[in-house]
C-alpha cells in the first residue's frame, strides 16, 4: 500500500474545552491535563511526534504502549482496539501526488476525558486543524447539544473530514475509468494498458482501506466503544453510509476495469480477425488469377514458339493466333466457372 514519507519536523497542540464549549489552548501537556482536572476535556493533538514524546503520554495518560507503537508501524490496516480506559482507532486518508495515491495514517485514542491524535504528515491536509477548530467556534449549540458527547464529537469532526477527502479521491478514479471506456467505446485512441493496469492497483489499494474503516465504523454504531455516547451513533452512522456508498462503487469500478480489459481484448481479437480476413480475401483473390492463368500462360508459351506456327503454317498466322486467342479465353472461362462450382460445393 503506498505510504507517504515520514516528515521530519513535528508539531503539537494541546487544547481544553470546557463544559461550556470554551476552547483553551495550551503551551505544554502538563497545563492541559492540569486544566482537564476542572472539568471539561482534552484533545492533543501531535504532528509527526517523536517517540518518546508519544511514550511520556502513557505516564500521565491510561495509554497502552502497543497503542504507541502502532503511532509507527507504517504498515498496518485501519482497525479498532477496545481497552478499559479508552478506545484506539486507526484510520487512513487518500491524496493525491501526481498520478500515484498515497494513503497516511491517523491514529486515535478516545477516552472519556481526552482526544489524542497522532498524524506523521507536516501539514495538517489531512484533517485541517484550523478548519475544525472554526467549526466547532461556529456551532452555537456546541455547549447545549454536543458538549456532553466529549470528545467524541470532536472526533467525529475530524472523521467527517477525513471521509469528505475520500470523496475527490473515489472520484479521481472512477473519472479516470470512465474516460477510458470511452476511448475503449469510441475508438478516438488506444488505451494504455499499463495506465489501465495503475487505476486497478488505486481501486484495490482503496477497496483494502475502506473495507476495514467500514467495519471500524461498524463497531462503533454497535456501541463496542463506550466512549461514543449514544447521542453520538447517528452522526458516526452517517459516516458509515458514507464508507459504505464509497466501498460498493469501489467494487464497481474494479468490476468495471476487469470488463474493460476483457473488452479491449475482445475489439483488439475482432481486429486481428478482421485484418486476418482480409488477407485471407485477397490471397483468395490471388489465388483464384493465379489458377486461371496458369493455364493460360502454358498455352501462350507454346503457341508463342514457332511449333505453332509449324502447325499452322507460317502463312495461316492471321487465322491460327485468333483461334489461339479464342481457345485460351474459352480456357480461362472454363476455369472460372470450375473454381466458382468447387467453391460453392
Amino acid at each position: 500500500m503506498p505510504t507517504t514519507e515520514v516528515s521530519s519536523m513535528s508539531a503539537a497542540h494541546f487544547f481544553h474545552f470546557s463544559g461550556k464549549g470554551i476552547r483553551t489552548e495550551f503551551p505544554t501537556i502538563d497545563k492541559a491535563l492540569k486544566a482537564r482536572q476542572g472539568g471539561g476535556f482534552i484533545w492533543l493533538a501531535f504532528t509527526a511526534p517523536e517517540r518518546d514524546e508519544l511514550s511520556r503520554i502513557t505516564q500521565t495518560l491510561p495509554i497502552h504502549p502497543l497503542s504507541i507503537e502502532d503511532c509507527f508501524d507504517m504498515d498496518q490496516i485501519p482497525k479498532i482496539d477496545i481497552f478499559t480506559e479508552y478506545t484506539s482507532i486507526l484510520f487512513n486518508d487518500f491524496s493525491f501526488s501526481g498520478n500515484e495515491i498515497l494513503i497516511s495514517e491517523i491514529n486515535l485514542f478516545l477516552g472519556s476525558d481526552f482526544l489524542i491524535t497522532v498524524t506523521r504528515e507536516e501539514t495538517d491536509a489531512h484533517y485541517p486543524l484550523e478548519t475544525i477548530l472554526e467549526e466547532l467556534e461556529q456551532d452555537t449549540a456546541f455547549s447545549a447539544a454536543h458538549s456532553h458527547q466529549g470528545p467524541s464529537y470532536v472526533m467525529h469532526i475530524i472523521l467527517d473530514h477525513i471521509v469528505d477527502a475520500k470523496f475527490h479521491a473515489v472520484e479521481s478514479v472512477e473519472d479516470e475509468i470512465i474516460a477510458f471506456e470511452d476511448c475503449i467505446v469510441t475508438g478516438d485512441r488506444a488505451i494504455n494498458l499499463g495506465e489501465l493496469q495503475c487505476a486497478r492497483r488505486k481501486l484495490i489499494d482503496m477497496r483494502k482501506s475502506l473495507f476495514h474503516e467500514r467495519e471500524v465504523f461498524a463497531r462503533m454504531c454497535r456501541r463496542d466503544s463506550k466512549f461514543i455516547p449514544e447521542s453520538a451513533i447517528i452522526f458516526y452512522s452517517d459516516i458509515y453510509d458514507h464508507l459504505t456508498k464509497f466501498v460498493e462503487t469501489v467494487e464497481t469500478n474494479r468490476e468495471m476495469v476487469t470488463s474493460l480489459v476483457q473488452m479491449n481484448l475482445s475489439i483488439s481479437n475482432n481486429a486481428m480477425t478482421e485484418a486476418a480476413n482480409k488477407t485471407n480475401r485477397s490471397v483468395s483473390r490471388l489465388t483464384l488469377i493465379t489458377t486461371i492463368f496458369m493455364p493460360l500462360t502454358l498455352i501462350a508459351g507454346i503457341g508463342g514458339m514457332s511449333e505453332w506456327s509449324m502447325m499452322t503454317g507460317p502463312d495461316n498466322w492471321k487465322v491460327s493466333y485468333p483461334i489461339l486467342l479464342g481457345i485460351m479465353a474459352v480456357v480461362g472461362i472454363v476455369n472460372f466457372i470450375i473454381l466458382k462450382w468447387i467453391d460453392r460445393k
